[in-house]
């Protein structure tokens, strides 16, 4: 399996889990079947969208290739049909978001860095890129961003674009460490979860 279609199965997991996760919060909202598919199209593409535009990408991979927004429409169908057998799932949904998290900043990271983003860009880019379906997300269904909130969310995607932008600079991104890199933020999400980690709050 080479580089690139690596890069695109790990895109396309990652498209597919946050379409998922998107189209659950609005199933709760009660949208109909076009609100959940938009909204999970929104949840899994618009962090790509904004990260192709940083860069310079255009148009965006979610308009150029149709399997980004055809696996995202899917995805959302499914849960849309599929919901009352998902929502006994939660605990699976949280760890494919969390996976989703991992892939996503580090395919988002390295594009930054192909494209030839300074490494401080690049990690703004990678972490906006994991992040920025979420926050579109929640404002599409009122509700504040959770990666603005004390979750435990930006903070690992920005650690793992870091990690994935030094990796690069070392040249030792291959697939093993790359994989490792998404691998960790998985798993210091899901222990973020457990141990109900949060990020400090200001005292009014």
């Amino acid at each position: 399996m080479t580089g690139s279609y690596s890069l695109l199965v790990a895109d396309l997991i990652g498209v597919a889990v946050f379409a998922a996760s998107g189209a659950s919060a609005a199933v709760v909202k009660r949208l109909d079947l076009f609100g959940v598919a938009f909204v999970g199209f929104v949840a899994a593409l618009g962090g790509g969208i904004l990260r192709d535009l940083v860069i310079g990408a255009v148009p965006p991979l979610a308009f150029s290739d149709w399997r980004y927004a055809i696996t995202a429409v899917l995805a959302s169908i499914a849960v849309f049909w599929l919901h009352p057998q998902l929502s006994r799932l939660r605990r699976s949904v949280l760890l494919l978001d969390a996976a989703g998290l991992g892939l996503f900043t580090v395919t988002g990271t390295l594009k930054a860095v192909d494209a030839g983003v300074p490494p401080v860009g690049a990690c703004l880019v990678g972490m906006l890129t994991a992040i920025g379906g979420g926050l579109a997300r929640d404002l599409l269904t009122g509700e504040i961003p959770v990666v603005l909130q004390r979750d435990i969310y930006a903070v690992v995607a920005l650690g793992g674009a870091v990690a994935v932008t030094v990796l690069s600079w070392l040249d030792v991104a291959d697939v093993v460490t790359l994989v490792a890199a998404a691998v960790g933020m998985t798993a210091v999400r899901m222990l973020a979860l457990l141990r109900r980690w949060s990020a400090p709050v200001a005292v009014p």
